[in-house]
C-alpha cells in the first residue's frame, strides 16, 4: 500500500513537469525524494495535491517532524528539479539558431526539435549540444 502511494506520487511530480552542469533526472530526483521521505509524505501529506509545488510546501511546513535524512534529500531533489527545468528552458536559447537554420524549426516550438538536434551533429554549436546534454534529451 505504502510503495503504491509512494509510486503515486512520484508518477504525479514527474508528469506535470516534463519536462545543470549535470543535472540530476526527474527520474533520479524522485527515486531520492521517495526513498528518503517517503514515509513522512503519507504520515503528513496525506490529501496533498501530488505536485511538486505542493508537496515541498507541505514537507516545509513538517520540517520538524521529518528525519535528517529526508530535511536533506527534499531540499536537494527539488532543487535538481528546478536545475533541470532551467536546463530545458536554456535549450531554446543556446540553440535558436540550430533550431531554425539546421532543423527548419521554430523557437517557440523547441522539443519538436529536440530529435533533430540529436541526432544531426553537424552545424550544431558546442554551447547547444552541451545545453542539450545538461537538459537530458541525450
Amino acid at each position: 500500500m505504502l510503495r503504491g502511494f509512494v509510486t503515486s506520487i512520484v508518477l504525479a511530480l514527474v508528469m506535470p513537469q516534463l519536462a545543470m552542469a549535470e543535472t540530476m533526472s526527474f527520474g533520479d530526483s524522485i527515486g531520492m525524494l521517495a526513498k528518503s521521505c517517503g514515509a513522512e509524505i503519507v504520515a503528513n501529506c496525506r490529501g496533498v495535491n501530488p505536485d511538486s509545488t505542493r508537496l515541498k510546501e507541505c514537507l516545509s511546513r513538517n520540517r520538524d517532524v521529518l528525519t535528517p535524512q529526508c530535511q536533506t534529500d527534499y531540499l536537494a531533489a527539488f532543487d535538481a528539479i528546478q536545475k533541470r527545468v532551467a536546463a530545458r528552458v536554456t535549450v531554446a536559447n543556446a540553440c535558436s539558431r540550430e533550431i531554425v537554420k539546421v532543423c527548419g524549426g521554430s523557437t517557440k516550438e523547441t522539443s519538436k526539435s529536440i530529435p533533430c538536434l540529436i541526432s544531426t551533429p553537424k552545424g550544431i554549436s558546442n554551447n547547444c549540444l552541451k545545453a542539450v546534454d545538461d537538459a537530458g534529451y541525450r
